[in-house]
């Protein structure tokens, strides 16, 4: 057994509770799982977008079209990565003392 953290009933402190092997590697897993969506989400913007500069660039006659798609495409999935992951974060640091959101969050 290990000791993770969580918030204690009074919402004073934070107070450790034991999780047992599964349910850590089961955490260990979703992390697992968490990352490498987030790099083939990077992958493929690079990949498509890559691909789509690639083939203006042929019609064109040009070479430049080839790396400004694969840096759209870059920049693409970090928005698209921070909007689907980076919130997470935020919400959980703003509960309130009774375990509510504060604010106007989803």
């Amino acid at each position: 057994m290990s000791v993770a953290a969580g918030v204690g009933g009074d919402g004073k402190g934070v107070a450790p509770r034991r999780v047992n092997k599964v349910d850590e590697a089961e955490m260990r897993a979703l992390g697992l799982g968490t990352g490498w969506t987030v790099f083939s989400y990077m992958i493929s913007g690079l990949v498509a977008y890559g691909a789509i500069g690639w083939g203006i660039g042929k019609v064109i006659h040009a070479a430049w079209p080839f790396p400004v798609g694969m840096i759209l495409g870059l920049a693409i999935s970090v928005g698209y990565v921070i909007y689907r992951y980076g919130r997470q974060g935020s919400v959980e640091q703003a509960r309130d003392r009774h375990g509510r959101v504060k604010g106007n969050d989803r």
